[in-house]
């Protein structure tokens, strides 16, 4: 199915659950506003039936199982049978979520660093766990992403992904376009300038598989897996960052709780300070 098509579909789809969640939640607000609070999980559970139901007929029904196979580092094929979704996350991932916090590098006033934050409304899920950022310096923001690298496990991070973009060359690099000496114009902002005066923001999300160590053993550029499709740009996927480009547009990391500093730790027992909806750190909920 071609992918225009396809993106065509989901749209549609996309409409239609939109609107049976309004609808759901109208009817919800009849219903408090009636007295009627004791009818809202029967309301509930009839609004999740039909939205189930609207994955299945766009997507098929989820598989109860699958198969398995693999080639191993030796070119030996393996296959597994009747392995369910549960099966696969504690054989093969076995990964603890609770253990990964998002640390991010926000040089602004407003935000000292070591301390812990929240957006309001940026966690809208009744129930659900709150979004929480630890603000790091940018050495220490940095050395996390880099620890967690060398043992071997990838790092996915937010940046402001329309700045300094070479497409043909699949590369963020914040010297790939000199525009401020071909122009004569006075055009260099601080990354804090940049998230005070709304001239960069989280945009986009990607993962960090690789980082080139100079000679003095510090980064000079990172490799990234991005979600753009294999077109001829692109290298099956992957994209080239310059470690400038890091320092200044990278804004946000996951990263496992044992790489962080005595100080990142503390910082998660405490009470989150709250920032305004339209905080920059808060732009994934627009």
């Amino acid at each position: 199915m071609p992918e225009t098509y396809q993106s065509s579909n989901t749209a549609h789809m996309n409409n239609v659950l939109n609107l049976r969640l309004r609808r759901f939640a109208a009817d919800a607000h009849h219903l408090y506003e009636a007295g009627k609070a004791d009818e809202l999980p029967k309301l509930r559970k009839d609004c999740l039936t039909e939205c189930y139901s609207l994955f299945a007929d766009c997507f098929g029904l989820p598989p109860q199982e699958f198969t398995f196979e693999y080639t191993d580092k030796d070119d030996k094929p393996h296959a597994e049978y009747h392995v369910t979704p549960l099966d696969f996350y504690h054989k093969y991932l076995g990964v603890d979520l609770d253990d990964y916090v998002s640390v991010i590098n926000g040089p602004t006033a407003d935000k000292p660093y070591h301390k812990l934050y929240t957006v309001k409304y940026l966690g809208n899920v009744v129930g659900g766990h709150r979004v929480e950022l630890v603000n790091l310096p940018l050495d220490e923001f940095k050395e996390a992403a880099l620890k967690q690298l060398k043992a071997g496990e990838v790092v996915w991070f937010g940046c402001d992904c329309s700045k300094d973009f070479g497409r043909d060359e699949c590369l963020w690099d914040d010297k790939l376009f000199d525009y401020e000496n071909t122009f004569d114009m006075h055009l260099s902002m601080s990354k804090a300038d940049m998230l005070d005066s709304g001239e960069s923001a989280m945009n986009h999300a990607m993962v960090l598989t690789g980082v080139n160590l100079g000679e003095d053993g510090k980064p000079d550029r990172w490799k990234v897996e991005n979600s753009w499709g294999e077109d001829k740009l692109v290298n099956k996927g992957y994209y080239v960052a310059s470690d400038s480009w890091f320092d200044k547009y990278v804004y946000v990391l996951a990263v496992n709780k044992k790489y962080l500093s005595e100080k990142a730790l503390a910082a998660l027992k405490e009470e989150p300070t709250v920032l305004k909806p339209w905080d920059p750190f808060g732009t994934l909920a627009d």
